[in-house]
């Protein structure tokens, strides 16, 4: 079975493409970043880029699925071309992506729970945020990620089978840099004060990278034609996580507080009900594991580096 994985060289795709091959699919990656060798077949391709609409083309010609990751993440930064690459590498790719698959390709596309704008708080009590709910994106990259949405919705209704999964705040080996379990290890390690942006009583739906693949892989392979929550259904309070990442580093470490984006959300929290009943299993975070995965793989790479 041939599957076509969009930003193979991603943080969830590099996991997503090395759970594929070993569960036997002929993969093609696709990402615009060049890297070293890898197993399977690997294409360096700007998705955006519509002089390579034919090339796109060709290359997902006869695949089963498609899982689209490849895009421009996170959901802070700065800079006034910003929402320009958002528009370009989350809404424009995915436009491409769309119009190039056949129409019996399922496509599972990764887009985001940052299109909530953040769960509601009722006398001390986080309430789950429902596929259903209508979104009220914060910031750019959550627009952005609507906007895809969007697009995925105008497919469905001419007929294609795509699923939509929201994944909730994902850590793990491999990590982007400049998500805040990075930030907050390389900190620990360079024995640097760890910040805390805002209140360090915010709360966060955190998901293991592994649920999230296997989550992406069985919206695959089970053709759902869906929007899907991929989150553990526990939310963990800021400072307490930090706290647990200080523990396992080890060593003196100062906590310092730094004002917050003004579209950071106090809150999020997935309802699993969707993700149980469509994917047949409700994802487990066990967080102090999580982490020290998340450090032991950190160190790794530092001494790689060093070598």
């Amino acid at each position: 079975m041939k599957v076509i994985v969009t930003g193979s060289r991603g943080f969830i795709g590099g996991h997503l493409v090395e759970a594929l091959s070993m569960r036997g699919y002929e993969v093609v990656g696709i990402d615009r970043v060049p890297g070293p060798p890898r197993p399977h077949r690997e294409i360096t391709m700007d998705l955006a880029d519509m002089s390579r609409q034919a090339a796109l083309r060709s290359i997902v010609a006869g695949a089963d699925i498609l899982f689209h990751l490849a895009g421009r993440p996170g959901v802070r930064g700065g800079g006034v071309d910003l929402d320009t690459l958002r528009e370009r590498d989350n809404v424009e790719s995915t436009s491409r992506v769309l119009a190039a698959i056949e129409p019996e390709t399922h496509v599972v596309v990764t887009s985001s729970s940052s299109i909530y704008g953040g769960a509601l708080i009722e006398d001390g009590r986080v309430l789950p945020l429902m596929e259903s709910a209508i979104p009220q994106p914060r910031g750019g990259y959550a627009r952005s990620k609507l906007r895809a949405e969007e697009l995925c919705a105008q497919a469905r209704e001419s007929g294609r089978t795509i699923t939509v999964v929201r994944p909730f705040t994902v850590a793990g080996e491999g990590q982007r840099d400049d998500m805040a379990f990075s930030i907050w290890i390389a900190a620990l390690l360079a024995k640097q004060p760890l910040t805390i942006l805002g209140s360090g009583d915010k709360l966060r739906d955190v998901t293991d990278i592994r649920d999230v693949v296997r989550g992406l892989v069985r919206a695959g392979e089970r053709r759902v034609n869906e929007t899907v929550n991929i989150g553990s259904g526990t939310s963990h309070r800021v400072i307490d996580m930090a706290s647990t990442l200080r523990q396992i580093v080890g060593g003196e470490s100062r906590l310092l507080y730094a004002a917050a984006a003004g579209d950071d959300v106090d809150a999020t929290l997935a309802d699993t009900t969707r993700c149980r009943q469509l994917l047949g299993f409700t994802p487990f975070t066990d967080l102090p594991a999580l982490l020290e995965r998340q450090v032991i793989s950190a160190v790794s790479r530092r001494e790689k580096v060093r070598t």
